[in-house]
C-alpha cells in the first residue's frame, strides 16, 4: 500500500520540457507509463499526443485503483464489468493514434475517442494496478522505456525493479534519493545520472491534501498545488548535458579550502567553486550532480559501507567534520576527484 501523500501530479509543460532533449531515444520503442489514471496523468496524454512524431511502436499505462483522481476528468465506460468505474484498475495499450476529426493534428480529443470507442485498447486489471504486482511486472517486460513520477516514498523499490528488469527510464524523484545508498551506487557507477531539469517543481495535488503555510496555494479554478525546491529527473538515457565539461576557474588556496578533520579531502562548499588546480579529493555538495560529466570527475567510494555519502549524526572517524577551522560541519557530500 502506498503512501497517502504520495499524490504529486505532474505540469505537462515540466514534461515537454524535459523530453525533448530525448527524443531520438523513443523510435520504434515500446513506452510504459505507471499512472494513477491514464487520463489524468500528463506522462500518457505527452506520449499519446506526440506517438507519432516520436515514432513510438506502442504505448502501455496502468491505472491504480486507489487514486482520488480516478474518472475526474475523463469517466471511462466499462459496462457491466464494474459497479464504480472510478475504483477500478486498468490498462490502456495503443499501438496507433489517429486525427480523427481531420483538423491535421493529433489533439485531446483524438485520443479521449480512442479510449471511449476502440474497445481494443483498455482491458481490467486483476489486480489493483500496483507496479509491484506481477501483471504490471508482466506489462513492464514488454516495455523498453517507462517513464513516469513515481511515488516518491518507494522510490527505491521502484528503482530496484527497474534494474532488475534492465529497462530504460527517465522518472522524477526528490533530490534527497541520491543519498540512499541504493540509488547512489548506480549513480557512482554511471548506471543512472541525473535528467537536464533539477530544482524547483509545481505539482498538482488532490483535494484532501492539508493547506501549508509554505510551497502551498490554490488557483482560480480552486486546484491545490505544493512546489519542492529539490525534485530532479534520474535516468539512464544519454543527454548532451551529461558530456558537458563544467568551466573551472577558481584556484586552490588551504584558506578558501580546509581539510576535514578524519578524511584526506578538502571541503568545496559549492559546486560552481570547484578548484581548477587541485588533483586530490573534494567534498562538494549533492547538486554537483546536476553538472557531473563521468569524463571530467570520478566519485570516490571512501568505504564499501559509506557509499560516499556524508551525513549528520554518522559517528567519526566515517563523518567529515571541520570543527578545527570554526565552521559547521557540513550536511551531507559527494567525495570526488578531478580526472586527468
Amino acid at each position: 500500500m502506498r503512501n497517502k501523500k504520495d499524490e504529486f501530479y505532474t505540469q505537462l509543460a515540466d514534461i515537454e520540457n524535459e523530453l525533448r532533449h530525448y527524443r531520438e531515444h523513443f523510435r520504434g520503442k515500446v513506452v510504459l507509463c505507471n499512472c494513477d489514471d491514464p487520463y489524468e496523468s500528463n506522462f500518457f496524454k505527452y506520449f499519446a499526443l506526440n506517438f507519432n512524431t516520436l515514432g513510438l511502436r506502442k504505448l502501455i499505462a496502468t491505472c491504480y485503483d486507489g487514486s482520488p483522481v480516478q474518472g475526474n476528468e475523463l469517466l471511462l465506460d466499462f459496462g457491466d464489468l464494474t459497479d464504480d468505474p472510478k475504483k477500478i484498475a486498468y490498462k490502456v495499450e495503443i499501438s496507433e493514434v489517429s486525427d480523427v476529426n481531420g483538423d491535421g493534428v493529433v489533439n485531446l480529443a483524438d485520443v479521449q475517442h480512442l479510449l471511449q470507442n476502440d474497445k481494443n485498447v483498455l482491458s481490467i486489471l486483476k489486480g489493483s494496478g500496483d507496479f509491484r504486482s506481477q501483471e504490471c511486472i508482466e506489462l513492464l517486460k514488454q516495455a523498453d522505456i517507462v517513464c513516469t513520477n513515481p511515488p516518491f516514498s518507494l522510490f527505491r523499490e521502484y528503482v530496484a525493479q527497474l534494474m532488475k528488469y534492465e529497462k530504460k527510464f527517465l522518472i522524477i524523484g526528490n533530490q534527497n534519493a541520491i543519498t540512499y545508498k541504493e540509488v547512489f551506487r548506480l549513480i557512482q557507477e554511471n548506471k543512472v545520472w541525473l535528467g537536464i531539469k533539477s530544482g524547483d517543481m509545481a505539482f498538482k495535488v488532490p483535494d484532501s491534501y492539508e493547506p501549508r503555510e509554505t510551497r502551498y496555494w490554490q488557483d482560480e479554478t480552486g486546484q491545490k498545488w505544493r512546489s519542492m525546491g529539490n525534485i530532479c529527473w534520474f535516468t539512464n538515457l544519454d543527454h548532451k548535458k551529461r558530456h558537458e565539461e563544467m568551466v573551472l576557474y577558481k584556484n586552490y588556496n588551504e584558506e578558501e579550502y580546509p581539510r576535514y578533520d578524519h578524511y584526506d579531502a578538502i571541503e568545496v562548499s559549492k559546486t560552481s567553486e570547484i578548484p581548477c588546480d587541485f588533483d586530490g579529493v573534494m567534498g562538494v555538495p549533492i547538486t554537483f550532480l546536476g553538472k557531473y560529466n563521468p569524463e571530467q570527475f570520478e566519485i570516490i567510494d571512501v568505504n564499501p559501507h559509506f557509499f560516499c555519502i556524508v551525513n549528520q549524526g554518522l559517528p567519526k572517524p566515517k563523518q567529515l567534520t571541520l570543527h578545527n577551522v570554526g565552521k559547521k560541519d557540513p550536511y551531507a557530500r559527494i567525495l570526488i576527484h578531478r580526472k586527468k
